[in-house]
């Protein structure tokens, strides 16, 4: 049987085979029972804070989990519509047990999921949502009475969520004429308010949810809407989210795309200046482009790679004891001031930079030469088989060899799909498109069924 939880909670088709109103119910009386343990120490029951993006399907998703919550014992702060950076952010502030979001991020809108964080804020560590799962279907005694949990709206999340985001920035943002795009998503009423709050000049696009336009067309997903806003409205630059807020990319006044990788290495400038990099070390995924790590060793900053995917540069993040690291998918983590991805967060740090240094996102950017990089995906191949193949190591050996530095290649398992996928970047994109179909041809010939 598979497991419930995958690399971000419970995800997949709102209403379809898994994610249920009775499943939201089920996993949300076993993450009381799971989560809420410690909560009820010293007499009092366990608190929970409860968020979700617009979605229709969240409206009765997350009355399944409000309901399964205080039916185990749990108070519950609802605080509505919200990013999930701030979900995880008022778990902390507000001495909550655990919290829970209901969103299918970057995900179109017939998708939803169910996400928790341990106490602080934190994302789970395997071993608790397998605890979770497990829990599920067990028999429990239910509490009765004044033991029941008690359900209260929390209008003033919104606000503490904005305060503090304005107490994070450096410096305030006055003259800068910047384009948000929401994505019709969780951030379509906090960014722009936080940047106009900050002292920007804001133009909003994607931010008008009506529970069905989530990522539609709009978001750090399709970037054209934004690129176009940019240049017509002589913007500076222009921030994209994603549905739940957890990402941010950037465009500049041209309307060239910022991707998470120039993110990263415009912030951990910044951030090294000001003595806020903590051991001058970034934190990025095996597929950041080569030219970050080139940008960071010419400014004298050290990289760690872990594998793809936030929880696991979070993990060596706190491990490392490490300020900032993310993804090339602009899923950037600010370990100083939040517990998981700040897409807001990364938007107000990288505009107040441009204030700042008085250079423009495209000068910032230009920290790091991108090299061109092609990704393709191998279908319908035996993944198990690509360490162990040595004829397809051979080859990848001889590629990365004739890159001689200039380039570099990698070949990663699809974590959920019978498929290898084939990175390669080179000093031109022809080379890069040679290189990966060769070794695309090797995986099929030695891999294939």
């Amino acid at each position: 049987m598979s497991r419930l939880f995958g690399t971000d909670g419970v995800r997949g088709l709102a209403n379809g085979p898994v994610i249920t109103a009775e499943l939201a119910l089920s996993v949300s009386v076993a993450a009381a029972r799971v989560l809420g343990e410690a909560g009820g120490d010293h007499g009092r029951r366990p608190k929970a804070v409860v968020g979700r993006d617009p979605r229709a399907s969240g409206e009765f998703l997350g009355a399944g989990v409000v309901a399964g919550l205080a039916s185990a014992g749990v108070d519950v702060y609802d605080v509505g519509v919200l990013p999930t950076p701030a979900v995880a952010y008022l778990t902390g502030d507000t001495g909550a047990d655990f919290g829970v979001m209901l969103s299918a991020s970057h995900n179109p809108m017939p998708d939803n999921g169910i996400k928790f964080f341990a106490k602080g804020g934190h994302k789970l560590p395997d071993e608790v949502e397998d605890r979770i799962e497990t829990t599920m279907g067990e028999r429990w005694a239910r509490p009765i009475g004044p033991e029941v949990g008690r359900v209260v709206s929390m209008p003033d999340g919104h606000t503490r969520y904005i305060s503090h985001l304005l107490r994070v920035l450096p410096n305030r943002l006055d003259g800068l004429r910047v384009v948000i795009d929401g994505a019709h998503g969780a951030a379509s009423q906090v960014s722009p308010e936080v940047f106009r709050l900050a002292g920007a000049e804001v133009v909003e696009i994607g931010t008008a949810p009506d529970g069905l336009n989530i990522n539609d067309g709009f978001g750090s997903t399709h970037l054209d809407p934004l690129k176009a806003a940019v240049v017509a409205r002589g913007a500076a630059l222009g921030i994209a989210h994603d549905g739940d807020a957890d990402r941010c990319l950037a465009v500049d006044a041209t309307g060239t795309e910022v991707d998470g990788d120039q993110i990263m290495g415009i912030l951990a400038v910044a951030l090294r200046e000001r003595g806020r990099l903590a051991h001058d070390t970034l934190v990025a995924t095996v597929m950041s482009n080569l030219g970050l790590l080139q940008a960071m060793e010419r400014e004298g900053i050290h990289v760690r790679q872990t594998a793809v995917g936030d929880r696991y540069v979070l993990e060596e993040m706190r491990a490392g004891g490490f300020s900032l690291g993310g993804e090339q998918s602009g899923h950037v983590i600010l370990l100083d001031h939040g517990t998981t991805g700040d897409g807001v967060l990364t938007g107000l740090l990288l505009a107040a930079r441009v204030v700042a240094s008085g250079r423009s996102i495209a000068e910032l950017g230009a920290v790091m030469n991108r090299l061109p990089q092609v990704l393709l995906n191998v279908r319908g191949v035996d993944k198990s088989r690509v360490e162990s193949d040595d004829h397809l190591q051979a080859a990848v050996r001889d590629e990365q060899a004739a890159l001689d530095g200039s380039g570099r290649v990698l070949l990663r398992k699809s974590g959920t799909e019978p498929l290898v996928r084939v990175m390669v970047e080179a000093p031109t994109q022809q080379h890069a498109d040679e290189v990966a179909a060769r070794l695309a041809g090797v995986v099929r010939e030695r891999l294939s069924f």
